[in-house]
């Protein structure tokens, strides 16, 4: 990013001062010798060239210039550790983008949950089309205000770099609505209280002709976990005339087993009808399951073990019985939903701090990262985390990468869908980074890396976003991530990825 002043710019200077080029005349007939009118300002056209076009000498001409140009700063700067001086502003190299899209809503939302739509896979058209889903955080004397938001992004364009010459007709057919303007519908459910975590499970319904079912889960300030069906509401969107039940805002299930809010949940990918797990502050794990019915039985026997609250919490992509829980005691436990006991088969002190966020890849179930409250994040090899007899926790493991470029906590961390050495990484200096994990560490490089000192090489992309809380990765349109924060959303897809 280039930091720039904040003033407009000057007006551009005129190429000419009036009355001072000279001026072809008619050739004069007579015999007498021409007289130059310019001859005591200019003895000869190399003069005349030095002079340059506006009848001043170069260096005059570029002193001003530069002197009325916006004082742009080309080094890089990087949020959390560079500091903006009064007057400056940062704005974003738009080279680096494929796509750069900003949407602010009434109030903020602390977290998101991207929904898999019908659009088809691995796509790379213009103008892309997102459905999310996202609980609001109004302020503390208007909590009444606080709602449930299913939305659609669509003519979400790339970015405009002008067409090369060379492009096919067809090409031009294909982009010819690449340019369309950025739109956001919202359909909204109103909730009791700020949503700390949602999460959304899709599962195919039993009549093709109908569209998949899609339910979220909210867990909210007030302890309460909010199961709701938005099917209808995602339906609306692409169907004129759908009919939204005037029940449909209410909640299909209410569940009130926990004493204290928390911020964990997650849906198995492996449970077609919903299987949830939550977590909460006073450290306990609570398990609901679904059935076929549309009814929801919590197991109030809770799993403990953790000294601190559970911060996040992650099933197992290949194992339906297994989940791993990041807790502020600075421990990731893994756990298996058969045990009698309710306690973690394994637990590994990973961090001296609060362990805030954790992701497992979906494409190599052995992988497991971790982010925490000092800004530390690293990737873990489960296949080295052996259980202990006594269920003490494993001290002093080795990761297989780690990294300490943030400066603030790691807010929220996610594996590429496809790609299992691409990650997100979301901290509190403003800050969404991208890292490629396959890049080899060396010593000297990683000292200086593009010019800047202490970036490591894996490092491949800084996106500025104002107290961002929650990234995830589209998995159907590759590259593209969206991010939530202080400033609203965004949406973007860089040259790196």
């Amino acid at each position: 990013m280039a930091k720039r002043p904040a003033e407009d710019l000057a007006g551009e200077q005129d190429s000419l001062k009036a009355g001072e080029r000279p001026v072809a005349t008619e050739k004069s007939t007579d015999a007498d010798e021409f007289e130059d009118e310019f001859e005591d300002e200019f003895e000869s056209e190399d003069e005349i060239f030095e002079a340059g076009v506006d009848g001043r000498p170069d260096e005059e001409r570029e002193a001003e210039e530069k002197r009325d140009a916006m004082d742009v700063d080309q080094k890089t700067f990087i949020p959390g550790r560079d500091k903006l001086l009064a007057g400056e502003s940062l704005s974003p190299d738009v080279s680096t983008y494929q796509m750069l899209h900003n949407l602010t809503t009434t109030w903020p939302c602390l977290s998101f949950d991207i929904v898999p739509d019908q659009l088809g896979n691995d796509r790379k058209a213009y103008p892309a089309t997102v459905y999310a889903v996202a609980g609001t955080q109004a302020e503390s004397k208007k909590t009444s205000q606080n709602e449930l938001m299913i939305m659609k992004l669509s003519g979400l364009s790339r970015m405009d770099r002008g067409k090369d010459d060379e492009d096919s007709d067809d090409e031009e057919e294909d982009d010819e609505n690449e340019n369309a303007d950025p739109i956001l519908e919202t359909r909204t459910i109103p909730l009791p209280s700020t949503t700390n975590r949602i999460r959304a499970h899709q599962f195919p319904p039993l009549n093709s002709s109908k569209p998949p079912t899609t339910l979220t889960a909210s867990m909210l300030e007030n302890s309460d976990v909010l199961i709701h069906d938005v099917t209808q509401q995602l339906t609306s969107f692409d169907t004129p005339g759908t009919i939204i039940n005037p029940q449909q805002p209410n909640p299909v299930a209410t569940l009130k087993m926990h004493r204290t809010e928390g911020y964990a949940v997650d849906w198995s990918p492996l449970v077609p009808q919903g299987k949830l797990l939550t977590g909460d502050n006073d450290g306990k794990v609570f398990v609901t399951s679904g059935t076929e019915g549309g009814r929801w039985t919590p197991d109030n026997r809770p799993f403990t073990g953790h000294q601190g609250s559970i911060e996040d919490i992650q099933w197992s992509p290949n194992e339906r019985n297994v989940f791993a829980t990041a807790s502020s005691d600075g421990t990731v436990k893994v756990w298996d939903v058969r045990s009698k006991s309710r306690k973690a088969a394994i637990s590994v002190q990973v961090s001296e701090t609060d362990v805030n966020v954790i992701s497992w890849s979906r494409q190599n179930s052995h992988l497991l990262a971790s982010g925490a409250d000092d800004g530390q994040w690293a990737c873990w090899d489960l296949r080295q985390w052996k259980p202990s007899s006594d269920g003490a926790s494993i001290v002093d493991p080795k990761p297989v990468a780690s990294f300490d470029f943030h400066k603030e906590q790691i807010t929220s961390i996610e594996w590429h869908p496809t790609d299992d050495s691409i990650m997100a990484v979301a901290a509190g200096d403003n800050t969404l980074t991208l890292w490629d994990l396959s890049v080899e560490f060396d010593d000297e490089e990683s000292k200086d890396t593009a010019g800047v000192q202490d970036v490591p090489p894996q490092l491949l992309f800084v996106h500025y976003m104002e107290m961002v809380k929650e990234c995830h990765w589209h998995p159907q349109i590759p590259g593209v991530i969206m991010g939530t924060g202080g400033g609203g959303f965004g949406i973007f897809k860089t040259i790196s990825v």
